[in-house]
């Protein structure tokens, strides 16, 4: 994503042409900073005493602006930095000794940018300290030529405070570019916190050696790597967000060279692109507690061979083949410094072990698998959007045996989760075991998730569903399988289930694997396999449903499968423009149906492995394979306002 709303800036002033080239950052005498020129809002060239923006000012980034050794650069809440477009001859540098203060509130940060926020616009800012690197003392940037290292980790370059930069990673040489905000022997006593780096052309942040820390950092489609570190770093970023949307981008996190084991608390990394998510090369590794990876590809890649072990991953070496698909452990809507046009979407994966509200008032991005777990309830108020991913089976919402779902959608408020498109098959849809039985036994296997489902009480309470739309479900799971909009697995009867739509799926809208759930007003329309399918001796009641087919090639509006526990149908209405079959009963199944409806069918009743007419009992007789059931229509969803007036 490339940074929306952006503000346009009007600069004072008159706009000076100096311009600074360093090799050393020693002799920059030609390019110092004129005192008019900072009154006028332009900064470039060498700042050789200490200086304090006005926030009232909007400042124009001509050149190379480089805070001096002994010299501070003070920046106050709200000031806001627009750069030229003028690649790698355009950043903010301070050198060793100098210090950099930007105050930043969090509801007034400071905003580095250029004028369009491209990737790539302007340099970023580099940061010089004297604390260790492996590098040595007096090291040579690949940026700038700066000078940077010393014997003192507890070095102070400043205070980093409530920073949003934008459009940075201006390309240098072949080899190399500049990255959104770079730490070069950075120390300790430096502080850092709550930083923005967005639609930067190489690295969010890099650190080189030092034992610089951050706290609270958030970093949008950073095109190389988001984080990365080399010369020994061995600082601790606490409270990470990552997030890639646009092909082709690099890595969440990147270690090089010696593994001085950095820390990462709470790391969140997002990807609905794919790609790699941590990649540690030579001996790099660190510890890292509360990972939440969701939607990359590949989660580790020890690039030149280390060991996992360098990698620690909630107190145990990093596993290639593990998820890290926890619930995510940082929520960057609660960070005000940011513009909520780039937070966005609230991501929805992992497991949730304890209870978990959700937010109307923001919108959702389901990313990979969700999962409720034994013991925790997930709670959607009304109005709440989901919208998941097209990423096949690998995107659903499941509620686990013991965990519950209530889902809070009004008739004029309803609960909506599809994907971007709507399209069938974009994802997997809602899953619900429970622990009513089933003729699949105790802990029996779901075909989706090989989730365990059924158990001996029928009157379990697996939550509540009203008014939810859901929408492109049906995702392929192998040749044999795929997902529906809702699977009730051996869901109880103290279940609550009402205003129900399931809308182009690409396998059933909703099926039942036993139990003995009710579903009260359910709108199915254009689900590819069959709206209602139920198997394994379901025996509850689905009272006021309206099926529509529209599209040609369809299957069936009902298809009840294997043992006959009598499930009851009460208003059943289905509605087709292009023929098919309308209720199919395989081996022994079978129901009871009153005010039954169906209209456009080319075929009403087919027992497909020669079953009884009368295991099917319609309006008080045994089904007939040449009544035409053409009732007037026994339910009218045009009341039905929880479901899009479109629709």
């Amino acid at each position: 994503m490339k940074t929306r709303n952006l503000k346009q800036f009007v600069f004072a002033g008159i706009f000076a042409t100096l311009f600074a080239s360093c090799d050393t950052g020693e002799t920059l005498s030609s390019g110092d900073t004129e005192k008019g020129d900072l009154e006028n809002g332009v900064l470039n060239g060498l700042l050789e005493e200490d200086y304090t923006l006005d926030s009232r000012i909007n400042y124009n980034l001509t050149g190379a602006f480089i805070v001096a050794d002994g010299v501070k650069l003070t920046i106050p809440a709200g000031t806001q930095i627009v750069a030229e477009a003028g690649g790698a001859d355009v950043y903010v540098a301070v050198l060793k000794g100098g210090q950099i203060d930007i105050q930043g509130s969090v509801d007034n940060p400071v905003l580095m940018t250029s004028d369009a926020g491209e990737s790539g616009d302007w340099g970023g800012l580099t940061i010089c300290g004297e604390a260790t690197t492996t590098a040595g003392i007096d090291a040579e940037a690949e940026v700038g030529g700066f000078r940077y290292g010393g014997s003192n980790d507890a070095d102070n370059s400043g205070s980093i405070k409530n920073l949003v930069i934008v459009g940075t990673g201006a390309q240098i040489n072949t080899e190399s570019q500049y990255n959104g905000v770079s730490f070069y022997a950075v120390g300790s006593a430096t502080v850092v916190e709550n930083v923005a780096v967005i639609n930067g052309a190489d690295d969010g942040v890099e650190f080189f050696g030092g034992s610089v820390s951050v706290k609270n950092i958030y970093l949008e489609n950073n095109e190389d790597d988001s984080i990365d570190w080399t010369e020994g770093w061995n600082g601790t970023i606490e409270n990470a967000y990552i997030k890639h949307t646009i092909a082709g981008f690099s890595t969440a996190l990147e270690g090089d060279k010696d593994n001085n084991n950095p820390k990462f608390i709470n790391l969140t990394a997002v990807s609905t692109v794919g790609g790699t998510a941590l990649q540690f090369k030579k001996q790099s590794g660190g510890t890292i507690t509360g990972l939440s990876l969701s939607g990359y590809a590949k989660n580790i890649d020890m690039k030149d061979g280390g060991d996992l072990s360098n990698v620690q991953i909630e107190g145990t070496d990093a596993d290639p083949e593990a998820s890290y698909a926890a619930a995510p452990t940082v929520d960057p809507t609660s960070w005000s410094w940011i513009n909520t046009d780039l937070t966005g979407d609230v991501i929805l994966a992992g497991n949730i072990t304890s209870d978990v509200t959700l937010d109307a008032t923001k919108s959702y991005l389901l990313t990979s698998s969700y999962i409720v777990e034994s013991g925790a309830k997930l709670t959607i108020p009304a109005g709440t959007q989901i919208k998941a991913v097209a990423g096949g089976a690998d995107v659903y919402v499941a509620v686990l045996k013991g965990g519950q779902i209530d889902i809070q959608g009004s008739v004029d408020n309803p609960v909506l989760m599809t994907s971007d498109a709507g399209e069938s098959g974009d994802w997997g849809g809602l899953t619900i075991c429970g622990e009513a039985t089933t003729t699949a036994g105790i802990d029996a296997e779901a075909e989706v998730g090989g989730f365990r489902y059924g158990g001996s009480n029928d009157a379990d309470n697996s939550g509540s569903i009203k008014n939810l739309v859901i929408v492109g479900t049906g995702a392929q799971i192998n040749t044999e399988s795929q997902y529906n909009g809702v699977s009730f697995y051996a869901v109880g009867s103290a279940t609550v289930v009402e205003n129900v739509a399931v809308i182009n799926g690409a396998d059933d809208g909703v099926e039942f694997f036993g139990g003995s759930v009710s579903v009260k007003n359910i709108y199915l329309e254009n689900n590819e396999d069959d709206s209602i399918d139920w198997t394994e001796g379901w025996n509850g009641t689905i009272e006021n449903a309206y099926i529509k087919h529209t599209i040609a090639g369809f299957s069936t509006a009902l298809e009840g499968d294997k043992d006959n526990n009598n499930p009851k149908f009460i208003n059943l209405t289905a509605v087709s423009t292009v023929g098919g079959t309308a209720l199919q009963f395989k081996k022994q199944s079978g129901g009871t149906i009153t005010g039954l409806s169906l209209s456009g069918y080319a075929k009403n009743i087919d027992m497909k492995d020669g079953g009884d007419l009368s295991n099917v009992q319609i309006e008080g007789q045994d089904a007939s394979t040449t009544e035409a059931y053409d009732a007037a229509a026994s339910v009218d969803v045009s009341g039905w306002s929880w479901i899009g007036s479109d629709l």
